[in-house]
């Protein structure tokens, strides 16, 4: 799934040590708010996990991204808990045409066209037909 907005919000990062196996982690959460929506714009909170991921997205007040993620939920003394943890951030205007070197402009060759988008999620499902007829 994926959000585009703007990030409002840097939460506090949180680490510590896993039980099982005693590695470190490191996770930075971010409010991010889409500012298409209208009078009454969505918002989400979401997670980055691992010190090497925090700094490779290297979020910042303000920017505008598009941040794909995955929502698991997870049991804990009777309640429910969501988790939203973001496996792939862009900046929102990375879709804008790449700068083209002075030297190749003249050159006359065509642009390629831009690369076919991914496939949405629900053509990647279960083959079978739910189909009621």
């Amino acid at each position: 799934m994926e959000f585009t907005g703007k990030i409002i919000a840097i939460l506090p990062s949180r680490s510590g040590v896993s039980k099982s196996s005693g590695n470190e982690w490191t996770v930075q959460e971010y409010v991010i708010e889409d500012t298409m929506s209208g009078q009454f714009p969505r918002r989400m909170c979401f997670s980055v996990f691992g010190s090497d991921k925090i700094a490779q997205f290297n979020i910042q007040m303000g920017d505008e991204l598009t941040v794909s993620f995955d929502i698991d939920a997870r049991q804990w003394q009777d309640r429910w808990f969501n988790s939203i943890r973001a496996w792939k951030v862009e900046r929102a205007n990375s879709n804008a045409a790449p700068a083209v070197a002075p030297d190749t402009m003249s050159s006359g060759a065509p642009v390629p066209p831009p690369a076919p988008a991914a496939a949405p999620d629900f053509l990647s499902g279960d083959d079978k037909d739910d189909l009621p007829f």
